[in-house]
């Protein structure tokens, strides 16, 4: 097994961890290298890592240098180190469960009070721990605390965590979508894991027609162009619109891009570190009586 390392400025490794996951989108190590760089790590067998040549043309001028190194034989069971389960509480007040998300070699807490998700690390990205995939899973949260559940479509599904969270807070119809056939393989592996019925198909944002979307719920974790490209495809604004794999210097053009486009209004924004992830509705959509409003007026 290898790792290969690359060590990025800190100034511009957000961006570079974000276009990092292109490449490998199960995820990667990272590690506080010193005060002026970030380390980010990946795992492969030789030939199945990214090549010096795309991973240089990805990260471009935020790299500082790229090491590999072969990895003790016990490697797989460090591996699992690096993965603990995730906790996303639900809104104060809320009747909603808190989502627990965990790897399945972590045991189950078995409390009444938080929902337990089980997600194997594999070649699929979202396993919880990333940023993004816990603020959509907060706003998940929010939606079904608010009474504001029905059918969900969830682009770029990934794990399928996302999809398999809003089934067991029990959203209606689940529609998972990923263009990458092991990410549809992983969702439809975990949702079975967790006994849960949602459909997952191979689906591609930039060449398939779009699903049915009025009335329904939408999650969309993805970088920053390809949600300028469902605001440009939606010609029917779905009920309501979570969007994130953001940075959070980039959330303000793309939410405007959805409410200019789409004509739907900003309720709800959360951040964490340096990212973030924004739920829209459509005009006829009005939030619950005491759900969360938006921190930056957009509409």
């Amino acid at each position: 097994m290898i790792r290969l390392a690359l060590r990025v400025r800190r100034e511009q490794a957000e961006i570079a961890l974000a276009d990092l996951l292109e490449l490998a989108p199960s995820g990667v190590e990272e590690i506080e290298h010193d005060d002026q760089t970030v380390e980010y790590a990946v795992y492969g067998a030789p030939g199945e890592l990214p090549d010096l040549p795309a991973l240089q043309a990805t990260v471009g001028g935020a790299l500082v240098e790229v090491s590999t190194s072969e990895v003790a034989e016990d490697w797989a069971q460090r591996w699992k180190q690096f993965h603990k389960p995730v906790l996303v509480d639900a809104p104060a007040g809320s009747t909603v469960p808190s989502l627990r998300v965990r790897p399945p070699w972590e045991p189950s807490l078995a409390s009444a009070q938080a929902q337990e998700i089980v997600i194997d690390p594999g070649q699929a990205f979202g396993t919880g721990a990333h940023a993004t995939t816990k603020l959509c899973l907060a706003l998940l949260l929010q939606l079904a605390g608010s009474g504001q559940s029905g059918p969900l479509v969830d682009i770029g599904t990934g794990s399928g965590v996302l999809a398999i969270a809003a089934a067991k807070l029990r959203f209606g119809r689940v529609l998972a979508l990923d263009h990458d056939p092991e990410s549809v393989r992983a969702a439809e592996a975990n949702a079975t894991a967790n006994d849960v019925r949602i459909e997952v198909e191979r689906f591609d944002l930039r060449r398939d027609g779009l699903p049915q979307m009025q009335g329904a719920t939408v999650m969309a974790n993805l970088l920053r162009p390809l949600l300028i490209e469902l605001a440009d495809r939606i010609a029917t604004p779905p009920a309501r619109l979570v969007i994130s794999g953001l940075l959070a210097g980039e959330a303000d053009e793309v939410a405007r891009a959805f409410v200019d486009r789409c004509a739907m209004q900003e309720r709800s924004r959360l951040h964490e570190g340096e990212w973030a992830a924004v739920w829209l509705s459509a005009p006829d959509d009005a939030p619950a009586a005491g759900s969360a409003q938006s921190s930056t007026g957009l509409a």
